[in-house]
């Protein structure tokens, strides 16, 4: 049983029961009901400056902020009255007396709340007849982020961010009045490892993304949830796409990746390194299956299983364990392991085992971790005693299954060419171009972790799952697909229950 006290009020007519010190705007959202707010963020410390969460509550004179008022036992809060709805008016009067008319060619537009505020509220007239304020449209203020100040509402989302999550303040309010404008402190462009939240936060396009400006319309984007796979944190983010129109039929792009939400790992924020991996889900892909470093023209994965599969019934069952070897890695899944698991170590009881990943990076006090792989915990649990094979081990195989193109970051390039020119039947399963692509005789092309589903293990020891993104090309298999095709092409159960 929780000891937290809880409070009961009615908003809008509508019982509610919070916890005693929610503020009525959270209560609110936890019940359905929104609240309009522009400076108001749930991971950052309240600032009370839009005034666009004006509440009417019963007993009380004016009208009061939502977002810094606590909730009380038997309020009652009113959110839509028509006295709250005209001072919201009058808010959006203010801020776009000054505004751009700039949604045709805004990023912002489709998901920018003064836009969906001002038609929730009239779509009233303009009474300024002044000219609007002129300031500077597009001033680079780091890490390829581009601030419009005659778009800036000054909420403070940027300034508390930086000064609250990162502590590194690079952005401050300068001026008085209406001279009032946000800026880098100094001239000291922002240069953290955070700095794409401020994209995310920004409730109206005055801060926008250089690599995103004018790429596309947020109405087309598709957004599904996944796990990021590029350190051991997993953070939940969002990976946002479009395929089809206004594409070319049958094209598919990533165009960026945003924050999700999961208060256990990662809060609302997300690191650059992993807006980033938007690159890897496009970039440098296999999207044919290679022989000999050449397209292997009419073989599907499927028949690769089948000639894979003969490759390995060649080997005597007795010798088996010391003639073939496998290199795993530590973004699969806590499924594929498994099945991996049960495919090569239980029914076809080899020994030779390994395991080859990005090799670690610097860590740090939020989010990044020094693993640069989503599952070594996962590996763990899986049963694995993961270790990088040595050349010599290598060399000693006559059957060599990979799985990524990592090992290749570990040796040196002509000693790991030398130690494979020995192995008889070298296969390759990867999503990218890599240096191990022509050290192959066949290359299978697979899914990357945003167009599969499974569950990580992260470095809190929590389980994560997630479904796919993005679709895989046509010809692209997911690992799980690959090992199921293997199996049953040697007569063996993927559930475990097959013999071989």
């Amino acid at each position: 049983m929780s000891g937290t006290k809880r409070v009961s009020l009615t908003i809008d007519g509508r019982r509610v029961v919070a916890e005693e010190g929610t503020s009525l705007l959270a209560a609110a959202g936890e019940a359905g009901i929104d609240i309009p707010h522009f400076c108001y963020h749930p991971g950052l410390q309240v600032e009370g400056s839009c005034r666009m969460c004006l509440v009417e509550i019963e007993g009380l004179p004016k009208l009061e902020l939502s977002c810094s008022s606590p909730v009380r036992e038997g309020q009652v809060v009113r959110t839509a009255s028509e006295r709250v709805r005209q001072a919201r008016r009058d808010v959006l009067e203010f801020l776009l007396a000054e505004h751009p008319l700039d949604c045709p060619i805004c990023d912002k537009a489709g998901e920018c709340r003064l836009q969906d505020y001002y038609d929730l509220y009239g779509r009233f007239p303009g009474r300024m007849a002044e000219p609007r304020e002129r300031r500077a449209k597009k001033t680079p203020i780091g890490r390829g982020l581009i601030l419009d100040r005659e778009r800036c509402i000054l909420c403070t989302r940027c300034v508390r961010f930086l000064r609250q999550v990162t502590g590194t303040g690079e952005l401050g309010v300068f001026e008085r009045g209406l001279g009032s404008e946000v800026g880098t402190s100094e001239g000291a462009a922002v240069d953290n490892d955070y700095s794409g939240n401020l994209v995310d936060i920004c409730p109206v396009g005055a801060i926008t993304a250089a690599d995103f400006r004018f790429k596309t319309r947020a109405w087309f984007l598709a957004r599904r949830p996944t796990i990021c796979p590029q350190c051991g944190r997993g953070c939940a983010i969002v990976v946002e796409s479009v395929e089809g129109y206004p594409l070319p039929m049958g094209e598919r792009h990533v165009f960026r990746i945003t924050a999700g939400e999961d208060p256990a790992v990662n809060g609302f924020w997300i690191c650059d390194l992993g807006r980033g991996g938007r690159r890897e889900i496009d970039e440098r892909r296999h999207h044919r299956l290679l022989r000999r470093g050449q397209p292997a023209a009419g073989l599907s994965w499927p028949q690769a299983a089948v000639e894979i599969a003969a490759r390995i019934q060649e080997l005597p069952a007795a010798g088996r364990a010391a003639r073939m070897a496998v290199v795993l890695n530590s973004r699969l899944t806590c499924e594929e392991l498994g099945l991996a698991k049960r495919l090569f170590v239980d029914r076809l009881g080899l020994t030779q085992v390994f395991f080859a990943d990005r090799k670690p990076g610097a860590a740090d006090r939020l989010l990044i971790t020094a693993e640069r792989v989503p599952n070594a915990r996962g590996v763990i649990e899986s049963g694995f005693d993961p270790r990088l094979p040595g050349l010599e081990e290598l060399a000693a195989a006559e059957v060599l299954l990979l799985f990524g193109s990592d090992l290749a970051a570990h040796h040196d390039e002509s000693a790991l060419a030398g130690a494979l020119a020995s192995v008889r039947s070298r296969v390759l399963f990867a999503a990218h171009a890599g240096p191990l692509d022509g050290l192959s005789d066949l290359v299978v092309p697979v899914a990357v972790p945003a167009e599969g589903s499974g569950s990580y293990v992260n470095v809190q020891g929590l389980r994560r799952a997630f479904s796919p993104a993005v679709r895989p090309r046509p010809g692209v298999a997911t690992v799980v697909d690959v090992l199921t095709s293997l199996a049953r092409s040697l007569a063996i159960d993927p559930g475990g229950a097959g013999a071989d």
